[in-house]
């Protein structure tokens, strides 16, 4: 006998550790979840109030913990999200159904609050101060928020191998490296680390202990595409945004050697045509430089030594090239497009087809079914960012250009 799961959306909804009565499910008319590889898992869950019957229900107060899990019947539901409720607001229309909104956030909505001011290192008596390694930074502060954390593992050695070539390039300079929180909450502080690392930062609710496991995923390691869509049969709609507004090609920066009493510029670039990173280093003549860089869109900024420059300029580059090509989308309700996963949208044309990154998604289940939307961008390592106009041929050793 066939089946037809696609065709019966269900959910279970669970508040301080119980299912929702059947009464109170009854009433439910959407349930909507959001993830995102920024900030903390949202769902909302509203709710039917005839005769005000749910106002003021012990159940749907703040602090309270929820679950949501989604799929189709009758398979078993997968359990998406394990928070707690942030908010509860209400609706009373002129002549319509009064409404009350649950929302509720991931336990990373509790790093937003409050701030601290720290610096993370190692002193040790007679020899000096000594940077912790970021993913010892990041691991530290997540366990003082009773998370547990998950560096990638291919993120968490480029890490300590940039830590290891600052010392043997210049130990002194070395030390400027240690990461300093100032009045920012734990949730700024850490992304502000990712950030510097190439990282992404969120919850995994699927893994062990559920609800309390912060990932820090290094994009490079994960990049085969867990679901495919195409135009006209499995993706609904797309709508893909090239720009180049904002768009930085190069970051800049000067650094003084003091060993050798000399400044120098450092350049980090992308090479449209090796789909490769340029690192241009020249002695600080403004002459120099200027003659043999062509003026591209960049940006320059301050970095605490030659050791850590190549970090912190891919920490500012990187975020301006992965959002040239962004686009958003919709399908039928699909729990296999979640943010951070890599996802192959097909029947796009030569230009706007091929592997995306999922940067937030949001599942859906109201009176027109059981839908999912979601944003996307075209990450530098996935493949066919569309070259912008004049910067063909940019193949350089120290600004010599040879293709």
């Amino acid at each position: 006998m066939a089946r037809f799961p696609t065709y019966a959306p269900d959910f279970r909804v669970e508040i301080g550790g119980d299912a929702i009565p059947p009464a109170l499910r009854g009433c439910v008319t959407r349930i909507s979840y959001t993830d995102g590889i920024e900030g903390a898992d949202r769902v909302e869950v509203t709710i039917a109030n005839q005769d005000l019957r749910w106002l003021d229900h012990p159940l749907l107060q703040v602090d309270q913990s929820l679950t949501l899990a989604l799929g189709y019947a009758p398979d078993p539901l997968e359990t998406l999200f394990y928070g707690e409720i942030t908010g509860v607001s209400a609706s009373f229309p002129n002549g319509g159904m009064p409404t009350l909104t649950i929302v509720a956030h991931d336990l990373l909505q509790r790093l937003t609050t409050g701030t601290k001011s720290r610096d993370f290192m190692l002193n040790i008596p007679t020899v000096g101060q000594f940077p912790l390694p970021d993913p010892v930074v990041v691991s530290g502060v997540a366990g003082g928020n009773l998370l547990v954390p998950k560096p990638d593992l291919l993120g968490a050695a480029l890490s300590f191998l940039v830590l290891l070539v600052s010392y043997a390039v210049s130990p002194s300079t070395a030390r400027k490296g240690v990461q300093n929180q100032f009045q920012e909450s734990d949730f700024d502080f850490l992304s502000r680390v990712a950030t510097e690392n190439g990282w992404y930062m969120f919850l995994d609710h699927s893994d062990q202990p559920h609800g309390r496991v912060l990932r820090f995923m290094f994009p490079p390691g994960d990049l085969d595409p867990s679901i495919r869509l195409t135009w006209g049969t499995s993706l609904l709609e797309y709508s893909p945004r090239i720009t180049t507004v904002g768009q930085v090609f190069e970051v800049e920066t000067r650094i003084w050697v003091s060993s050798i009493k000399m400044e120098f510029v450092v350049t980090l670039g992308w090479d449209y045509d090796r789909a490769a990173f340029n690192l241009q280093i020249y002695p600080g003549l403004d002459q120099l430089v200027d003659a043999q860089n062509p003026r591209r869109p960049r940006e320059v900024i301050t970095t605490r030594g030659p050791a850590l420059a190549p970090k912190q300029l891919l920490g500012k580059i990187l975020p301006s090239l992965n959002n040239r090509l962004t686009g958003s989308g919709s399908a039928v309700g699909d729990l296999g497009i979640r943010a951070g996963r890599v996802i192959d949208l097909q029947g796009l044309g030569e230009q706007f087809s091929g592997a995306y990154r999922i940067t937030s998604a949001t599942h859906t289940i109201d009176g027109g079914g059981f839908r999912t939307s979601f944003e996307t961008r075209k990450e530098i390592w996935l493949g066919g960012i569309p070259t912008p106009k004049g910067v063909g041929g940019l193949v350089r050793v120290n600004g010599q250009r040879i293709g």
